[in-house]
């Protein structure tokens, strides 16, 4: 990797920082930049782009609680279910080949922008509460969450925000301050799996990782000053980037 392919990169984690922090589906575009710009083989991609989210993710979470989003503890112990089911996600992505790992994430992005644009019949994230519904059922789906996650990691930012807000009745800003503490939680095991199994190539990686922790920390500033309506606004622009990105039309 040169310096020019370095400093794309950076930019490019940059960019997908201040997404997922505010929405989710970044690693949709930097895991296939590691393979093009890091020179990365899809396996090893998918382990180091988790370093890049992980510090991310603690840049941001300092950040919010500068904020006074200092609820923690639901977020660890949410992302502990979420970690479970990580290390079995974790274990199915080093066993596939990297073939078979790169048709299924092209499909988990046409499934995901699916999901994301699917038009919902109630105003179910229009919530202020701090308060979470349904803790039980929380746990179960976090779980399962962690599997996906642990597997391929892009696109789990829109499963953690439909869970919170959607099901859980949060506020998008409520939502967005656990989230990242969630998956940082359990990127922690799913992280240790990879770098165990030598899929972390750290250059690359922890260039990403510069980009994505500036982008992060931007990122919840935006978050937090600007509130819900322009979180959606965000998630809309995600939507069609990458919509526009699978058309080949960048």
């Amino acid at each position: 990797m040169n310096l020019l392919e370095a400093i794309l990169l950076y930019l490019a984690g940059a960019a997908a920082g201040f997404v997922n922090v505010n929405a989710g589906g970044g690693s949709f575009i930097t895991i296939p930049l590691l393979v093009i710009l890091g020179g990365l083989p899809v396996t090893a991609a998918n382990g180091s782009n988790r370093l890049a989210i992980l510090l991310q993710n603690l840049m941001a979470a300092r950040n919010f609680r500068n904020h006074g989003f200092r609820d923690l503890r639901q977020g660890v112990k949410l992302g502990t279910f979420a970690g479970a089911g990580a290390l079995i996600g974790s274990s199915l992505a080093l066993e596939i080949s990297e073939r078979i790992f790169s048709l299924i994430f092209s499909v988990m992005m046409v499934l995901m922008l699916l999901i994301i644009l699917r038009p919902s019949r109630e105003s179910s994230c229009h919530h202020s509460q701090e308060t979470l519904r349904r803790p039980v059922l929380q746990m179960a789906v976090f779980f399962f969450i962690g599997i996906y996650g642990g597997f391929i990691q892009a696109g789990t930012g829109y499963l953690v925000i439909f869970s919170l807000c959607m099901l859980g009745g949060l506020s998008l800003v409520k939502t967005n301050s656990l989230k990242i503490v969630i998956i940082a939680t359990y990127l922690i095991p799913s992280l240790t799996i990879f770098i165990i199994h030598g899929q972390v190539r750290w250059i690359p990686a922890l260039v990403l990782a510069a980009g994505t922790s500036t982008g992060g920390w931007f990122g919840t500033t935006f978050a937090v000053k600007k509130g819900d309506r322009w979180i959606k606004l965000v998630l809309a622009v995600a939507m069609v980037a990458m919509a526009a990105k699978m058309a080949g039309l960048f």
